[in-house]
């Protein structure tokens, strides 16, 4: 660990409820589609309400370093590849890129789903008043090769927001290098990435560019373009807190055959209209009995970090848990000491969701024996059989996306 100390159980709890009530309840997650743009899920409870004061915006200390709880990944062997950092308790996953010249490193968190990449400017202001926090900013006091079109844009997410201008600078990821990428700076955001609690500087989106509110290629699709990998493929491999390996990687234009079982190996069609990462599953099972539900699709999205099902599919997959009870507010919490086994099947392959990761919380912490906060909770998020898969499942398999052939593909980790 790095920086400051992580959230505390209580902190955890709360965050997580936060998220799946205030940021994923039925209303926030119906504004996702509302404006055509990606809304996501980075409400973070602050663990330090009196070191949350923004700070003044010049060329800040390495971000990394002031973090809230980071675990810093292993370096990767694998070319074209970047660790993938654990924010807190398996909350958020993010990696380090270079920007501008000199290149300076910034923190990113990595998102399958949304498509704009930004970081604050130099000038960034947050809408609670002050400075956006001890983050590195990009601007041309920083930057010799900094260039700003004057452009606006903006992006609304489930709980925050950003707006700025679009601009060019040199962006380098791993050894790949795109001089004069096209991306945005925020010149306001909103508490939730200008507090000081927030560990990462921006958000690389990696879902299609049609989603991107920039209307600019998102940084894999630049890569392919320009002819540094041959595909645009982005590989996750989503690292677990508890497993101790700090071994979470993203690779860009390959998958990394060291992270899977190429036995299990499937690639589906992307059935998205919109530019999401989105699959349609064969069957939802819990302790290998079917739950009946058919015809679901789900939207696979590193950025967040629960499962966000249909408040009816929701329900019927805790009543295949026994002990199960509804919160009456969309959330479930399951028993802490279940052995249940939840499934998703996907091209013919099951992906069980270890049980550490379905059980994310104890309702109380001084009771690990007790009831634990589930990963899956109910909300809408579009349509009636849609489902957002975030992190809880993620963890679970070895997954890449490809532009180019409009295709997934999942793999069990070894």
């Amino acid at each position: 660990m790095t920086g400051r100390a992580g959230p505390s159980n209580e902190e955890y709890a709360s965050m997580l409820r936060k998220r799946v009530l205030s940021v994923e309840g039925e209303e926030g997650l119906a504004r996702r589609y509302s404006h055509g743009a990606r809304r996501k899920k980075h409400n973070h409870t602050l663990a330090d309400s009196s070191s949350s004061g923004n700070q003044s915006n010049g060329t800040q200390s390495n971000s990394t370093a002031q973090a809230t709880g980071v675990t810093v990944a292993n370096t990767p062997s694998t070319a074209n590849s970047l660790g993938l950092n654990i924010e807190g308790p398996d909350i958020s996953y993010m990696a380090n890129i270079k920007l501008g010249t000199p290149p300076r490193d910034f923190l990113i968190l990595m998102d399958s789903g949304s498509a704009d990449l930004w970081v604050g400017s130099e000038n960034c202001q947050s809408e609670a008043g002050g400075g956006c926090g001890n983050h590195k900013f990009l601007g041309p006091q920083s930057s010799t090769t900094f260039q700003d079109s004057q452009k606006p844009f903006n992006v609304t997410y489930g709980s925050g927001n950003v707006a700025g201008t679009i601009v060019q600078d040199n962006l380098a990821i791993a050894n790949l290098s795109l001089p004069g990428h096209t991306f945005g700076v925020a010149d306001l955001e909103s508490v939730q990435f200008a507090d000081n609690s927030v560990p990462f500087d921006g958000l690389m989106g990696l879902a299609q560019s049609t989603l991107s509110q920039q209307r600019t290629l998102t940084p894999i699709e630049a890569l392919a373009k320009a002819g540094l990998v041959p595909e645009a493929i982005t590989s996750f491999k989503i690292p677990r807190l508890a497993d101790n390996k700090n071994d979470g990687e993203i690779t860009f234009g390959a998958l990394d055959t060291t992270k899977f079982d190429p036995q299990t190996l499937v690639t589906v069609d992307n059935v998205s209209k919109v530019g999401f990462w989105e699959a349609a599953v064969d069957a939802i099972t819990v302790g290998g009995q079917d739950s009946g539900l058919q015809g679901r699709t789900a939207i696979l999205d590193t950025g967040t970090t629960l499962i966000i099902a249909p408040v009816g599919d929701a329900g019927a997959v805790h009543k295949l848990i026994p002990g199960s009870q509804a919160d009456g507010q969309g959330g479930f919490t399951i028993p802490c000491t279940s052995n249940a086994s939840v499934a998703l099947k996907f091209g013919g392959q099951e992906f069980a969701i270890d049980f550490r990761d379905l059980a994310v919380q104890p309702l109380d912490p001084q009771n690990p024996n007790g009831d634990c906060i589930s990963g899956i909770t109910g909300g809408n998020i579009g349509g009636a059989t849609e489902w957002l898969v975030g992190d809880v499942f993620l963890k679970n398999a070895y997954f890449s996306t490809n532009v180019n052939k409009n295709q997934m593909s999942l793999a069990k980790l070894v």
